[in-house]
């Protein structure tokens, strides 16, 4: 049996390769194809202008398109946003409880 970060993991490589192989057929995300998947299935809170940073900041070596290692700079990015905005919401009980010595925000 799979673990839970096991079927994460391997869920968001179906993921790339489901929005990586449309136009063109190849193991790249163009800008669109990036565009699309986070909008299919990131969070909804999600703005164009996040995207687009979030390619810019991504796209390593500048050719307008992410291989997977710059796409999982993207999940960590959003992961950790996703992560921070759960300590802001008040009350909140995110699935773990500990004070905020945990050492992750900024």
């Amino acid at each position: 049996m799979k673990t839970d970060l096991e079927l994460a993991l391997e869920c968001a490589v179906n993921i790339y390769h489901r929005y990586a192989v449309r136009y063109p057929i190849d193991d790249y995300l163009s800008r669109k194809e990036f565009s699309q998947l986070l909008q299919d299935t990131g969070p909804g809170t999600l703005t164009d202008a996040y995207i687009e940073q979030l390619f810019t900041k991504a796209d390593a070596n500048h050719d307008g398109r992410l291989k997977f290692t710059e796409f999982l700079t993207t999940l960590s990015l959003v992961a950790i946003d996703a992560h921070n905005k759960s300590h802001q919401d008040p009350g909140a009980d995110h699935g773990h409880r500990h004070g905020h010595e945990h050492g992750h925000h900024r």
